[in-house]
């Protein structure tokens, strides 16, 4: 059980309500200037040297209900922090945009300054928590497809109200030049959607179900939304095995009615199981696409798949080989990965008559894709040769490089949760691209 696991470290917990803290000149080299923002269980600092940055530090401190209940929890800092750094950078690899720079000192990270959104989101795969008391009727564990998304003022003294869309775009919240409208509004659902579902295939990896979370966004000096703010054990509910019993976040924390030492010890012990277990969750890259082409003269074509299965974070090799030239040597090219490697693609580039890609696809059980290096004048030839195969064979045939690669990703995506990822974020940027040129090119034009 979670509850059990054993911590990295031993540390008395203090079981006080009140928190005292010294300020500090410097950490890790970086210069603090004035405290920006201090909230419950962070401060936010200036960095005078370095501008456009600051630094978030966290506070050994936990609390529940708007700050009604909090308690000084030692070592709980650096948990944070370390959760916090662990979460941000699986989310800047999957490339989402977010205001983390990097990890400083035990107990802070520095951040890109952004000027923060007022609303929290909040996604839900299940029913449970305040959920329920606010939508009678409706059973715990009641599933989301897709998650439920909710947003909420942050306004401690009304209890953080819940707003709809409609609050949110007549509040006219301007930040660093940015009004945030439908526009943003609707940018903001689907990141954070996005965010929520790269996280739950992330704790899926550990036989762990994430069951809601919050984020918050800022806007950046270049007036580009950006995930902001922490994200650690305060910020959502997990329960391992999908077994509420076994939960291991701050609701812990919430339920007690009276807390003691060894309650405190219990909800640190969670924390630290959480923070172990994000440390080695990014998948391996235990995977190849091997590009097979069957003429030198295919190099360029097959550098531009090349490029875009990179930026996809796919490892990739060029060989030579031609099937009907010699078949011999393609067929022991091909035995010699599949000696080595278990996750392997096979892209085939051949002009004219194709045989390389349905030998390849009739020699071997793993993925092959065709991509022929067609030109204007040949096309149609080219093309088809890849096209009609004979029965048997199950190559598949795309035209473009780029397709080429996608398609090798979302076969690689099924087994390795960052490589989906890296696919939902391009997705998730198209979007975002379209949606800001349609907004600076709309409006009527009198005649």
């Amino acid at each position: 059980m979670a509850t059990k696991a054993s911590a990295t470290t031993t540390t008395t917990t203090a079981v006080s309500t009140t928190s005292t803290t010294t300020t500090p000149t410097s950490i890790d080299g970086y210069k603090l200037g004035k405290v920006l923002i201090e909230g419950k269980t962070k401060q936010v600092y200036d960095l005078p040297e370095h501008p456009g940055l600051c630094l978030l530090l966290s506070k050994d401190r936990i609390t529940a209900g708007d700050g009604v209940k909090a308690h000084d929890l030692a070592g709980k800092a650096e948990i944070s922090n370390t959760t916090n750094g662990q979460v941000f950078r699986l989310l800047n690899e999957a490339g989402i945009r977010t205001a983390y720079v990097k990890h400083c000192g035990a107990k802070s990270f520095i951040a890109r300054k952004c000027e923060m959104i007022p609303i929290e989101w909040v996604t839900r795969r299940l029913a449970t928590g305040s959920f329920l008391k606010r939508n009678a009727g409706v059973p715990e564990g009641y599933r989301f497809s897709p998650p439920k998304q909710e947003t909420f003022f942050k306004d401690d003294a009304n209890h953080d109200p819940q707003w709809s869309d409609e609050q949110i775009i007549s509040a006219k919240f301007e930040l660093n030049g940015l009004l945030i409208g439908q526009d943003e509004v609707d940018i903001m659902r689907r990141t954070t959607l996005l965010v929520f579902e790269v996280l739950e295939r992330a704790w899926q990896t550990k036989n762990c179900a994430l069951i809601d979370m919050k984020v918050e966004y800022g806007i950046d000096a270049d007036g580009n939304i950006v995930l902001a703010d922490i994200i650690d054990s305060d910020s959502w509910r997990l329960w391992p095995s999908g077994d509420k019993r076994l939960m291991v976040d701050k609701q812990v924390y919430r339920n007690l009615t009276s807390v003691t030492s060894s309650d405190l010890d219990t909800v640190k012990r969670n924390f630290i199981w959480v923070s172990e277990q994000l440390a080695d969750i990014v998948p391996k890259k235990d995977h190849l696409v091997v590009i097979l082409m069957g003429s030198a003269s295919d190099t360029s074509h097959s550098e531009k798949i090349a490029t875009s299965c990179r930026s996809l974070g796919l490892n990739v090799e060029l060989r030579v080989s031609s099937a009907h030239k010699g078949p011999e040597e393609t067929l022991r090219i091909v035995r010699e990965y599949e000696s080595v490697m278990n996750n392997i693609i096979f892209v085939a580039v051949a002009g004219r008559s194709n045989g390389l890609g349905p030998v390849v696809s009739g020699s071997t059980n793993y993925p092959v894709i065709n991509c022929p290096p067609v030109k204007s004048d040949n096309m149609q030839v080219d093309a088809w040769s890849s096209l009609n195969l004979p029965s048997g064979l199950g190559c598949a045939t795309v035209l473009y490089p780029e397709a080429a690669a996608l398609h090798a990703a979302t076969i690689l995506g099924l087994g390795n949760f960052m490589i989906w990822s890296k696919l939902r974020v391009k997705q998730l940027n198209n979007f975002i691209t379209l949606k800001k040129a349609d907004k600076e090119l709309r409006g009527v034009r009198n005649a």
